[in-house]
């Protein structure tokens, strides 16, 4: 039986391994605010249940089982945070708290059950991929938007779901996956950026569109 804490530390792991982190152990201990004495003595559990592989100076990564595991939490947290929006309609800020509570839980013929209520949906309501039941998660090219040169017209994919207050602020300003906008001006060093958001015109921060993501042509259906 794997518990709760083994799988939010596979979960994070591979999170940060996917965004091309070297994952060390200071990483994880700073990403699940524990001691970084805590986090070694689990990467030592980890590594003698063969879920991860630890090589001094090089960092952590996940074995096959490890990656699987892994895997099947964040499906079961993006469904959960798909069906607690559409389902049950609780704010789009408000469900990854939940699922983070509930993806521990959740038996694999609930699973397959939201699963088939919800159509079988490839994002959840934050834009992030939905792992497959095979175990494999797409992982589409986006660019933040804080990289975005003025003048150029992009379609938000993604925004980053674990800052309930940045996605209360984002709702305000219409900033939604699958949303067109146009970023009239970029300010020098770091500074915001203005965007056109169908009729409205909106400052937006650097720091903020790091969290959101975008392409430049609309992805096919």
């Amino acid at each position: 039986m794997v518990s709760q804490s083994i799988e939010d530390y596979l979960k994070t792991i591979y999170k940060l391994g996917r965004r091309g982190e070297r994952v060390t152990t200071s990483a994880i201990a700073e990403r699940l605010e524990v001691s970084p004495a805590s986090v070694t003595n689990m990467v030592k559990r980890l590594a003698d249940m063969n879920l991860v592989t630890h090589e001094p100076y090089r960092g952590v990564a996940l074995t096959e089982a490890g990656k699987k595991i892994a895997l099947e939490t964040i499906r079961h947290h993006r469904l959960l945070e798909l069906y607690l929006a559409e389902a049950l309609g609780i704010p789009w800020d408000k469900v990854h708290a939940e699922a983070e509570k509930l993806e521990h839980v959740l038996s694999d013929d609930l699973e397959m059950a939201i699963a088939d209520a919800l159509g079988d949906p490839l994002t959840d309501p934050h834009g992030a991929p939905i792992p497959t039941i095979e175990g494999e998660l797409p992982e589409p090219h986006q660019t933040p938007l804080a990289e975005v040169e003025a003048g150029q017209t992009v379609i938000i994919r993604q925004v980053s779901d674990e800052d309930a207050a940045k996605l209360r602020y984002l709702a305000t300003l219409g900033l939604f996956p699958n949303t067109a906008i146009e970023v009239l001006d970029v300010a020098p060093f770091d500074g915001p950026l203005t965007l056109r958001v169908g009729d409205a015109e909106h400052v937006v921060g650097r720091e903020l569109a790091r969290n959101v993501f975008v392409t430049h042509e609309p992805q096919e259906e």
